[in-house]
């Protein structure tokens, strides 16, 4: 994996400033550093060597020299689009993949993204134009940010980091964006928590010229569910193209492993990785959060090289901070975490891991699709009288079983599903929030609901969460946290070929069986223990609902959560209230707590003195 950063125009001392850039980001390739400068713009790259490990440096060319070529990323079909190149008369000098981009480009344009399997960001200058065109991969496996100044300057770059160095950049907060991640958890793209940087979002790809940006979508992850699909036909074919998609997943010039959890996705992943190593992280904070033993049984069966890291609480704190930095913009998911350390412990061993990301979007493995189902009688009553059993149930100050039933039966799916985290509803951000307006969170899912209007709602549930929750999340995480350790981390779910039979499999067979993934599950028993396939979904268990009940802990949010910062933009009463509820067992506010805290110790390494 790699990193690439670049500006236009002219800046004085300019190479020291492109330089100091692609340092920021070291971390996603230490193996090499590359630039490229004219009088128009300055390029800057670090590589981590993973194929032709000997040739393919960067930047690359094409053969008169006027394209140049910065690349994040592993095309899978390379080889296949490298042949069909070089029957169109183009002449390669590396064997890597990097090259298929540029000749690609050359031969087809913007239609080349259509032409590519793989995880990529990328930049290539046309020297003839003066034009840079950017690409993102169709799920946002690989980042990209960028800054258009006041001038018509374009800064760009793989990580956040790296574009603050640019002296014209003003590092700025964008209040607007809290607003956005107390409801979600994370960042909402294209947003940034930097003014006037932004996200380029997944399958879209820009061009910049004459100081303007044109911002495109190429590819849109829409379902076409064949009903008439047999449930032997499904698995058939999720077995046939996931066991295709690991094996282009696994090309490399060094060593692969993979990561395990207990679970379902991961385990299919190390189903195919017979001799080789396998990753586990577990907390030394009872069984419930140290699922190692689990892994260690599948690893044993399969035959797999098994490591194992159990994660102390200090440990767990302490690197907060450092998690936090890595990510460039607050994250609350505690599992980011846990990942940082699995990827720490892989780098000791390999450069590149497998992991199960995307599988719960692309099949339907969250619990909470199943609340169409569990509602559908409930809603069949007046929806006047479900709203006034919700507002009567919604004015007892305690919680009980059934009560949340009622309260989500009484909302459409737009109402009541924003993604896989709801944190902070509008009135609580109201409460909560200082001198900043607290918006519904359905005004940044509504244009996704109506993409896929007259879907089932399962799948818009799954539609919103691959547009939504899997970019600003799952993916974030995914990439920073692997990244921070010089891995590489490829996700064989997130595959197109995988998503195009993900998309023809009706909802009976996403949501069937009592379960959840109900054929993909029964795919994966193909290649893992039954007991494996069949494991309910968790999640990642971390015991902070635990640990802000132990009075370290909670001391330390709390003199977090009375720091200036918090006073600049919280109603710390209300904030101090929430954590006592909690800390007092009167309520789990655990996840919103968190929340809160993962800004905060954010905004202080970014802001902070």
């Amino acid at each position: 994996m790699c990193g690439f950063c670049g500006f236009t125009g002219e800046i004085a001392d300019r190479e020291q400033y492109l330089r100091e850039m692609t340092e920021k980001i070291t971390h996603r390739g230490p193996d090499s550093d590359g630039y490229y400068l004219d009088e128009c713009i300055a390029m800057g790259f670090r590589r981590l060597s993973i194929i032709d490990l000997e040739t393919a440096s960067q930047p690359l060319y094409n053969e008169d020299k006027s394209l140049v070529l910065m690349f994040n990323g592993e095309i899978y079909n390379y080889r296949d689009l490298r042949e069909e190149l070089v029957a169109a008369g183009h002449t390669f000098t590396t064997t890597g993949d990097g090259e298929t981009l540029l000749h690609g480009y050359e031969q087809w344009g913007v239609e080349l993204l259509s032409h590519l399997r793989g995880m990529f960001a990328f930049a290539i200058w046309n020297t003839a134009d003066k034009s840079l065109f950017i690409a993102r991969d169709f799920f946002g496996i690989k980042p990209m940010h960028y800054a258009l100044l006041d001038d018509g300057r374009l800064v760009y770059g793989s990580e956040i980091k790296s574009i603050l160095c640019h002296p014209d950049v003003v590092k700025a907060f964008n209040p607007a964006a809290l607003d956005k991640y107390l409801s979600f958890q994370y960042s909402v793209p294209t947003e940034t928590f930097f003014k006037g940087i932004n996200c380029l979002p997944p399958a879209h790809y820009m061009i910049f010229k004459d100081g303007k940006v044109t911002v495109e979508r190429y590819w849109d992850a829409q379902f076409a569910p064949e009903e008439d699909m047999t449930l032997d036909e499904a698995v058939d074919a999720i077995d046939a193209v996931f066991t295709d998609s690991v094996a282009a997943h696994r090309i490399s010039d060094v060593e692969v492993g993979c990561f395990l959890s207990s679970g379902v996705d991961s385990s299919f992943v190390a189903s195919y990785f017979g001799g080789q190593k396998a990753f586990t992280v577990g907390f030394d904070n009872g069984q419930h959060y140290n699922e190692s033993n689990y892994a260690a049984e599948l690893a044993k069966e399969v035959g797999i090289e098994h490591h194992v890291h159990l994660i102390s609480d200090e440990e767990y704190w302490d690197s907060l901070p450092k998690v936090q930095y890595y990510l460039d913009q607050p994250l609350a998911d505690p599992a980011c975490v846990a990942l940082y350390f699995v990827s720490k412990l892989a780098a000791e061993h390999v450069k590149v891991v497998l992991s199960g990301e995307g599988a719960d979007e692309l099949f339907g493995g969250y619990r909470i699709y199943h609340e169409p189902y569990s509602l559908r009688g409930y809603q069949r009553l007046p929806r006047c009288l479900r709203k006034l059993a919700a507002a009567l149930v919604g004015v007892i100050p305690f919680d009980f079983k059934g009560k949340s039933f009622l309260i989500r039966g009484a909302k459409t799916l737009e109402e009541r599903f924003i993604g896989n985290a709801n944190m902070f509803s509008q009135k609580e951000k109201a409460l909560l929030l200082k001198d900043i307006p607290a918006t519904a969170p359905m005004e940044y899912t509504k244009e996704y609901y109506a993409r896929c209007e007259g879907q089932d709602d399962v799948t818009r549930m799954q539609y919103l969460d691959i547009n939504r929750w899997m970019v600003g999340d799952i993916l974030l995480k995914a990439d920073r946290m692997s990244m921070a350790h010089s891995l590489e981390l490829r996700v064989p779910f997130l595959d197109k070929k995988v998503f195009e039979v993900a998309a023809r499999i009706p909802v009976k067979h996403r949501i069937g069986g009592g379960t959840t993934k109900y054929a993909m599950r029964l795919a994966a028993m193909r290649h893992i223990p039954e007991s494996a396939a069949s494991k309910p979904k968790l999640g990642f268990p971390v015991p902070i609902r635990v640990w802000l009940r132990q009075e370290a802990y909670y001391n330390r949010v709390k003199e977090a959560f009375l720091s200036d910062a918090a006073k600049q933009y919280f109603n710390t009463e209300y904030l101090i209230k929430v954590l006592d509820e909690h800390y007092n067992g009167k309520r789990d506010n655990s996840r919103k707590i968190w929340t809160v805290y993962m800004f905060l110790v954010w905004y202080g390494v970014y802001f902070g003195e």
